[in-house]
């Protein structure tokens, strides 16, 4: 079995946009005509110049290999150009290709690929979802403390039993920075707020993006300590996760990070400083399942747990499952609210959702099929990145 061919897709998500503008999608198929299936996370480049990206890194290095050495393939593409280092770019690109091997490893052996790396650990996984606006809402759910509740009962009613939301302002090319009083007390009246509506029948996750220095993190974490979530996420950027371990060891909060990190080596620093003590990789940028599956392990020896993180398309939340399913470790599924709407138009099958918890699949393989003719109807033909950052200082 050799690695033969590439398609790729750079699908545009329709309104409400949920899990980003758009997505990159990758099918890689054998000389035998089995094919597998990957996404790549983010990339910071324009989505149609990514999919080249991604069709010269598999000519350069996997087309004609084996796709069972993983292991030889992702120390190839890691190293090349001279590179050898945690780069976000690269790590995405070879994420997607590293995934799509996997699902055809798993499809060549008639297994899911969580039994291929230690098997099945749980039978359900819990998963929460970010509190999304509505058609019809009359305010802001990112700023309304009150219709963000609403909307909190109306998850717990799906089965949800964690909610996030991030109250505490616009990120920007330009943090961390020292949040005004204004967004201090917003982000302490949601968290009461939403505490109040959902009382014990959910976790709170307060979600930020490291607009925050160290110092006004653990401002914020004791006025969000009375209410008790069940973490703080990334409260400061994540290229210091030296400052980020100042936080940690100021509050009773525990610190989630990893979304924007790639590779062993960057957690790693995570675990030896003790930053963070939920490692949220995002396994269509960290470096693929294998990857993820050693980060996994590492946080394990640390007594860490792992929250896969997710703000794409289905096929990186297929990964994440995998992964999730064969981790001792494992402690929460970032989910797009239940899965429905074009997360489960794009696929053949859509991921199963029940009761607040995420089915793993039987079927071998990443469990999903992409519809490409879906995909192919779906183009994306905007100019914006997948994320993008306000260019100015917040003040």
């Amino acid at each position: 079995m050799k690695l033969a061919d590439i398609t790729t897709f750079v699908v545009g998500n329709p309104p409400p946009h949920f899990g980003g503008r758009y997505f990159v999608f990758v099918k890689l198929t054998t000389d035998d005509n089995v094919s597998g299936v990957g996404e790549a996370y983010c990339v910071p480049f324009e989505p149609h110049l990514v999919a080249r990206m991604i069709e010269d890194v598999f000519a350069r290095y996997a087309i004609g290999v084996d796709p069972h050495d993983i292991e030889n393939l992702w120390r190839r593409v890691y190293s090349s150009g001279f590179t050898q280092r945690p780069d976000v770019t690269m790590m995405a690109i070879l994420s997607a290709l590293e995934m799509a091997c996997w699902d055809i490893v798993g499809k060549a052996a008639g297994k899911p690929v969580y039994k291929l790396l230690g098997g099945q650990v749980h039978e359900r996984l819990r998963a929460y979802t970010y509190i999304y606006p509505r058609p019809g809402d009359t305010g802001d759910v990112y700023h309304d403390p009150d219709l963000a509740a609403n909307h909190a009962a109306d998850y717990l009613a799906q089965g949800f039993t964690a909610l996030k939301f991030d109250p505490a302002g616009p990120y920007s090319a330009f943090d961390g920075r020292q949040l005004s009083l204004d967004a201090l007390a917003l982000s302490e009246r949601f968290a009461g707020r939403l505490r109040e509506a959902v009382g014990d029948r959910a976790d709170l996750l307060f979600g930020t993006h490291g607009q925050m220095t160290a110092a006004s993190a653990i401002r914020l974490a004791r006025r969000l300590e009375p209410f008790d979530p069940l973490w703080l996420e990334e409260p400061v950027p994540p290229d210091a996760p030296e400052e980020m371990a100042k936080v940690a060891r100021a509050t009773s909060i525990p610190i989630a990070a990893g979304e924007r990190l790639a590779t062993k080596y960057e957690f790693a620093r995570l675990l030896d400083t003790g930053a963070a003590a939920i490692l949220q990789m995002n396994l269509g940028r960290v470096g693929g399942i294998l990857e993820a599956k050693k980060i996994a392990a590492m946080a394990e020896v640390h007594h860490a747990q792992i929250a896969p993180h997710l703000y794409c398309g289905p096929i990186v939340g297929a990964a994440n499952i995998q992964i999730a399913t064969c981790s001792p470790n494992f402690l929460i599924l970032e989910s797009i609210e239940s899965w429905g709407g074009f997360h489960s138009d794009i696929l053949k099958s859509p991921i199963r959702f029940e009761d607040g918890h995420v089915i793993p699949p039987t079927t071998p393989g990443l469990g999903v099929e992409l519809d490409e003719a879906v995909a192919l109807a779906n183009p994306y033909t905007g100019t914006m990145l997948h994320l993008e950052m306000a260019q100015r200082p917040v003040v």
